[in-house]
This record gives structure tokens, sequence and C-alpha cells, in this order.
């Protein structure tokens, strides 16, 4: 029988081998995806609103329900630049809405995701076993510990929030996280008033010897948030909201100084290391433990990425990652392409399918998040 020790370091070496090994195949036959077009978000002047009551519930364990109608739908909407306006709500309190114009063709963008037709609904996989919600078969999921792994990229860029969600790294000030940790599509959650970030910071950081076997918790550095972002098309009221929306962006008052993970527009899945995303949480059923997994995409549309990679509450605003190729750099990186949102039932010839879902990040969402970001439309372009 094996020790814990032992135990442990076989789990982190079957880790490393599912890291590396998809990419290792890839590079064989690196992919030449087509050039992304980004549309340009034209910001208006903001709007002061009311002040926030603050009085909805953080909801962690979010749970939708579609038909095929989620795979058929695209940006080509007539409510598209309303979508697209954002709410920010700011440490005291206040908030200002943002609307924005959309210049540039996007035809282009249609035909990006074209193969992503209802065309894929017909060829859904034969359906799992669910032993419990959001877990799928065998528990797949790893738990990250020792300094070598929790203050290493990319685990490194995982981050708490202090509504019970989790949230990544994506600048030196900046985190991306799922919408309804903040507001629940009518108003902002209790928790937002003074939302807070929380850093893992590993035992022996504070002097402390840390080794597998100690059983003891990495201690967490909070942070307050400056300011939060969160789109319109979530913010429609609880009888419209819908997982395509499910993003947020929480700006620090000061700079962090851990590696961030770039933000990419989201290729088909094909065009990914190995056909896999990857995710690490603060998932509720491992109070104090990051967990990581990782899992093939299953099923995908224009705005969402149906996978069954096991996760419990508290996983909700992972960023969800993939190896991409960098045609500039001409080698394989790691990117955020999505957020972790939740759980969704969809009906698809009147069967029922359960998946876990994640947010796909499309041309006109990456050049949102990247005016929140940086500022500047004219810096948001796809590398």
């Amino acid at each position: 029988m094996m020790t814990p020790r032992e135990s442990s370091r076989l789990t982190h070496l079957l880790l490393l081998l599912h890291l590396f090994l998809p990419l290792a195949l890839s590079l064989l036959h690196p992919p030449h995806p087509p050039p992304v077009h980004v549309p340009t978000l034209v910001p208006h002047r903001p709007t002061p609103l009311t002040r926030s009551r603050f009085s909805s519930k953080a909801q962690l364990d979010f749970i939708t329900h579609c038909n095929s109608s989620c795979l058929h739908r695209g940006e080509q909407d007539e409510q598209l630049s309303d979508k697209l306006a954002f709410e920010t709500l700011y440490a005291d309190g206040s908030r200002t809405l943002t609307t924005v114009d959309v210049e540039g063709d996007l035809e282009g963008d249609a035909q990006l995701f074209a193969h992503l037709s209802p065309s894929r609904g017909s060829r859904l996989k034969p359906r799992h076993k669910r032993v419990r919600r959001q877990i799928y078969g065998a528990d797949g999921r790893f738990n990250i510990q020792g300094d070598n792994f929790l203050l290493d990229y990319p685990f490194s860029t995982a981050v708490r929030i202090s509504t019970g969600c989790t949230g990544v790294l994506v600048s030196q000030q900046h985190i991306l996280t799922a919408a309804h940790c903040v507001h629940d599509g009518k108003d902002y959650v209790k928790g937002a008033r003074k939302l807070r970030v929380g850093f893992l910071i590993p035992l022996s950081i504070n002097g402390t010897k840390a080794n597998l076997t100690s059983g003891k918790k990495p201690l967490v550095r909070w942070v307050r948030v400056k300011r939060t972002r969160v789109p319109k098309g979530w913010i429609q009221g609880p009888q419209e909201v819908s997982m395509d929306f499910d993003y947020a962006l929480l700006e620090l008052r000061w700079p962090h100084r851990r590696p961030f993970m770039r933000l990419s527009v989201a290729p088909s899945s094909d065009d990914l290391a190995g056909n896999r995303i990857h995710f690490s949480g603060f998932d509720s059923d491992r109070p104090g433990e990051l967990v990581y997994r990782f899992c093939p995409v299953e099923e995908e549309s224009s705005d969402l990425i149906y996978q069954h990679c096991d996760a419990r509450p508290g996983a909700s605003g992972s960023g969800v990652y993939g190896r991409v190729w960098d045609n500039g750099l001409e080698r394989w990186e790691r990117k955020v392409i999505g957020i972790f949102s939740g759980h969704q039932w969809l009906e698809i010839d009147g069967e029922n399918r359960d998946y876990n879902v994640a947010v796909r990040i499309t041309p006109l969402k990456f050049a949102q998040i990247c005016y929140w970001v940086h500022g500047n439309r004219l810096d948001c372009v796809q590398d």
C-alpha cells in the first residue's frame, strides 16, 4: 500500500502527464487557424444610475435549461449593441451605464463559427450516467498542493472571489469571473458591496515548513475590488437570464505581482491542443483546496462550450483555457478562451442531455473585455 506522500507524488506525476501529453501530440500537426476579425466597440459617455440595493443572494450552483435554439444562436442580433453595453459598479456603491456602438463587419465572425451549426447537434455523444450534479462517472479532479504547483503558472492565475466563486487573473489588475457570482440578472448580490479577491499563500511563504502530508490549508490574502463590470446582456431580469453573457470583470485597487493568463478568441475545439480544455477552481466540496481538471470539448455553439469536466459549486467563474496556436510566436500558448458558468440541461430531439458549460469568448466579447482591461479600444486586437 502506498504512503500518503507516495500517493501525492503519483497524483502529481499523472497530472504532469495529462498536462503535456496532448501538447506533445499536437506539436506533430500544428493547426493553421484563419485570422480572426475582432470588431471594435465604441463606448459612449457613461450615464449615472441609481445606487444598487445589493438585495440578491449569490447563486453558486447555476443551472439553466435550453433546447436546440442554444446551438443555433449567433452574434447577429438586432439588440447586439444593447447587450454589449455594460454597467460599472464602483467601490462606493455608485454605478454607471455605458452604451456602445459596434464597428466592423460581423460576417467574418459568422463564417468563423459556421462549423458550429445545428448539424453538430445531431452528433451529440451518448448520455453519461451522472453520480452527482456536475460530476460525471469517476471524479477526475486533482487537488493542487505544494509551493511548486500553487505558485506556478497556470495554477497561480486562479483566485477566490469573496462571494464564493473563482476567478482568473487576465492582467496585472483584472480578474475575469462569472457574472452570476456578483449579479443575479436583476440586482447585485449582497457580497458585491465589499467585493474582495483572495490570493492563495502557501504555508511555507509565511515561515512555516509545509509538506505534502501536513494536511494544512494554504492561507488567503484578500484584496479589495475597485470596480466591477457586467455586460447588459446579463442584466435583463431573471426571466431573460441565459449563460451567453455570464461573465464579469473585476479591477483590483492595486496591481498584483503574479503571472496572468492572456485572453484569446475561442477557436474551434478542433484547433485546441488535444481538443481539451482546462480550468482550476475552488470547488465547495473541497474547502481550502485549489482543484484542477481537464476534459475534451463535447459540443460547442457560437456562445457556449459544452463539456463534462467534473465540477462542483464554487468553480463558477474559473478561467477555461486551452493550448492555442499563436501564429505570431509560432508556438502553443495557454490562453483563456472561456469562463466556467455552471450546468445546463439541453433538450435535443426530445431527449435531455446534461452538460457543464463555459461561456465562449467570441470576437465581440473579446473586444468588450479587452476594452474593460485596457480602456483603449485601439489595443484590442487579436494576437
